[in-house]
């Protein structure tokens, strides 16, 4: 079975010029967010992945394609 983790889901980071860091998970569209240092910013955006993913779970839809591996069922 191919597995995957939260871990294999890629982040894109980066820098404003007024210093904030950005993280963006490009597979999941709208799934950004910004933080003082990097990790924060990578901290954000993985807890607001998780955000999605369990509103398309407690609504009945499909959970957004970078989780269906991670919460799949064997």
């Amino acid at each position: 079975m191919d597995q995957a983790t939260l871990e294999s889901i890629p982040i894109v980071v980066g820098r404003e010029d007024d210093g904030r860091w950005w993280a963006d998970i490009e597979s999941m569209p709208g799934v950004m967010a910004y933080g003082t240092t990097r990790e924060a910013a990578i901290a954000a955006v993985r807890a607001l992945a998780f955000r999605v993913a369990a509103d398309c779970i407690d609504h009945g839809e499909d959970v957004p394609a970078p989780f269906a591996k991670v919460f799949s069922v064997a």
